[in-house]
């Protein structure tokens, strides 16, 4: 049960946030451009740009962004995608991606991506994964050098509206031994489900290869059902219309929630939310509960018991971090180094990791935490 009292204020003193070891499982690599290097990738590949100055270009990422619409927030992504159709420029972005990690005190991150994407310049979507590998493996090691501990590993993505999954399935198998850890479905998610993408979906259950699949954005839930039967998925990308599926009365200020079959399956198996607070004001995936950022679900979720976690989703898009989303919540819902704290360590136990690398993870963001209390 919930109390409707108001929580206590933050506790979280200013200026911490961004040393504090971070987790992040949300993440797309073609939404986390420098814009400085969208412009100069673009010079090279002779790309048109709608603007061509750094600052500017992002300026109008956000803005185009924040339109509302799912359907909007995908168009910026032609110009990233457009921009990274060479070995080289994949390396370049997926090292950038690194050290942006690092300076966001990000210990640990799974970055996903759609090689179909990547073969419009003649690269193979073997050579694509390789490309990235390369590009992670070179940031990290350059941040061990200097003196950082990081782990970055991919999920391919599949594009729901093409019927290219079982290639990418396949593509998932033959590089679970190098740094391929999941697979995802991408792409507008009201009406292309999973059940789409069985024969897929069927190679990586009979694989034993874990499953994240965007659930629960822009479509309500029935598609995190169908993630949940037909996919099998271990997360559910965003998953924050979960909050459909929960009614909460309040008697005498005190409130008694009522999960539905599907709210409830999530809650009690643990299944981690992929939440992204900036990205789903922006899209319009919590319309139903309100346009302000304190009315965003994602606090009723956590206080629920749901294993809610915190990712940026797109970087530039959405002009955030894992820092920022962090801050979001203690502005908004009055988070305190406690919360946080649970936050990292639920995305530390539901990534896709090793028992040892995940429990590894977990102590180093304990003691991380510990420094800040």
């Amino acid at each position: 049960m919930l109390t409707s009292a108001d929580r206590q204020p933050a506790r979280v003193p200013n200026g911490i946030l961004r040393d504090l070891p971070k987790v992040c499982l949300h993440d797309h690599l073609d939404g986390a451009l420098r814009p400085a290097t969208v412009v100069d990738l673009a010079t090279a590949a002779g790309h048109r740009l709608p603007v061509e100055d750094p600052e500017s270009l992002g300026r109008w990422m956000r803005e185009s962004a924040g339109a509302g619409s799912l359907l909007r927030y995908l168009e910026t992504f032609e110009h990233t995608v457009a921009v990274m159709q060479t070995p080289e420029s994949l390396v370049r972005c997926a090292r950038e991606y690194v050290e942006d990690l690092v300076a966001d005190g990000v210990v640990h991150a799974e970055v996903r991506w759609a090689p179909e994407q990547h073969t419009a310049g003649g690269m193979s979507m073997d050579e694509a994964v390789e490309a990235v590998r390369l590009g992670l493996s070179e940031g990290v090691l350059a941040a061990e050098d200097a003196g950082h501990i990081v782990s970055v590993t991919q999920i391919l993505c599949a594009m729901r509206q093409a019927d290219r999954s079982l290639e990418i399935a396949r593509l998932v198998v033959d590089n679970r031994d190098r740094g391929v850890v999941g697979f995802d479905l991408a792409g507008p998610e009201d009406g292309f489900p999973p059940a789409r993408h069985r024969a897929a979906l069927e190679l990586l259950a009979d694989e034993l290869v874990p499953v994240t699949l965007h659930a629960g954005e822009s479509a309500g839930i029935e598609s995190i059902r169908d993630a949940l039967a037909t996919g099998r998925a271990l997360r559910l990308g965003h998953g924050v219309r979960i909050a459909e599926d929960i009614d909460i009365d309040y008697v005498e200020d005190v409130a008694v929630v009522d999960l539905g079959r599907t709210a409830g399956w999530v809650r009690d198996r643990g299944i981690a939310l992929e939440i992204c607070p900036t990205s789903n004001l922006q899209t319009g995936a919590v319309a139903g509960f309100g346009s302000e950022p304190a009315q965003h679900p994602v606090d009723m979720l956590y206080r629920t018991g749901f294993t809610v976690t915190v990712s940026p989703d797109n970087r530039l898009m959405s002009g955030t971090t894992v820092t920022d989303e962090l801050a979001f919540l203690v502005r908004h819902f009055g988070y305190g180094i406690e919360d946080l704290e649970r936050l990292q360590r639920n995305a530390a136990a539901a990534a896709f990791l090793p028992l040892e690398d995940r429990s590894a993870l977990e102590g180093m963001i304990t003691e991380g935490f510990e420094e800040m209390h």
